[in-house]
């Protein structure tokens, strides 16, 4: 088969960055989410996009007509009619995604392949819920994917290989870097690597040991990277932590402080760069700054 037809399941910060990098690569595209506000919200996120892309793509003048030309609907029958490719992007949530694969089973054409975008899950975890095992797994997008272009593509014991081609294929056309992995891992290649990094970073500022600015100039200046666990976790966004140091905090008192500490910067509204302060205020972050490291 050959994609042509994508739907977008959940319009958030990295769903609105997929949907808008498979238009501005020339597939038609339908975003999903559960209500008009949500599709609003959406939509607002992906204006800042056109000026990014600019910049970012010789041909990026073309991403002004990107966002009148993507469908919003908040249908999922009609978001679905004539899908080729169904790209989950929902909350990271087992009973939720089940739920929802649930329903997309009853109202999507068989043609459609379905993967999901999960950061942390597998695609056993809720294939008892797809009508099309062998037409499912994952496809994972780092957050922005203009410039962290991969796109991990993981498939379960029973989906078949050609749709994993199929999505090799579907990545590199929209100028993604595809790396097939050969079994399920919970955290793909990336979050494997970058998690433990992570959460030791996290670690040292739960435990009183440094603070953010601190822990990210240390590692910076030491091997040269570009940025430091706090300031890759306002890139991701500061839900998406919380939401797994909340998920371990039961048994593990460090994960609990952390959960505590990102909370209350969730409450004061401090989320991350999309937010425009997390960690850092932003534009302009104090670890870009060149005397930041002296």
């Amino acid at each position: 088969m050959s994609i042509k037809n994508v739907t977008v399941a959940g319009g958030g910060i990295l769903g609105g960055q997929i949907a808008f990098q498979s238009q501005f690569m020339g597939f038609n595209v339908t975003v999903y989410d559960v209500n008009d506000s949500a599709l609003k919200h959406s939509e607002q996120l992906m204006t800042s996009y056109p000026d990014i892309y600019k910049n970012f793509y010789e041909d990026g003048q073309k991403a002004d007509e990107v966002i009148e030309n993507i469908r919003f609907s908040s249908n999922l029958a009609d978001a679905v009619q004539d899908a080729d490719l169904v790209i989950e992007a929902i909350p990271e949530n087992v009973n939720i995604k089940k739920d929802f694969y649930k329903q997309l089973s009853r109202v999507a054409p068989q043609k459609a392949i379905f993967v999901s975008n999960s950061s942390t899950l597998v695609p056993s975890q809720f294939v008892d819920s797809v009508d099309r095992p062998e037409k499912f797994l994952a496809l994972h997008f780092a957050n922005q994917i203009w410039v962290n272009n991969n796109a991990e593509i993981m498939g379960h014991a029973g989906t078949d290989e050609k749709y994993i081609d199929e999505l090799v294929k579907f990545a590199r056309d929209i100028r993604m870097v595809p790396f097939k992995l050969n079994k399920e891992q919970h955290g793909y290649i990336l979050n494997s690597l970058l998690v433990p990094f992570l959460d030791a970073g996290q670690k040292l500022w739960a435990n009183g040991v440094s603070d953010p600015h601190t822990i990210d100039k240390a590692w910076m200046l030491a091997t040269k990277a570009p940025m430091g666990p706090f300031a890759i976790l306002d890139v991701v966004g500061l839900q998406t932590p919380y939401n797994l140091a909340l998920s371990r905090s039961d048994t593990d008192e460090e994960q609990a402080k952390i959960a505590r500490l990102i909370k209350e910067m969730i409450d004061e509204g401090h989320t991350g760069l999309a937010a425009g302060k997390g960690f850092y205020e932003y534009p302009n972050p104090e670890y870009q700054q060149e005397s930041f490291l002296k």
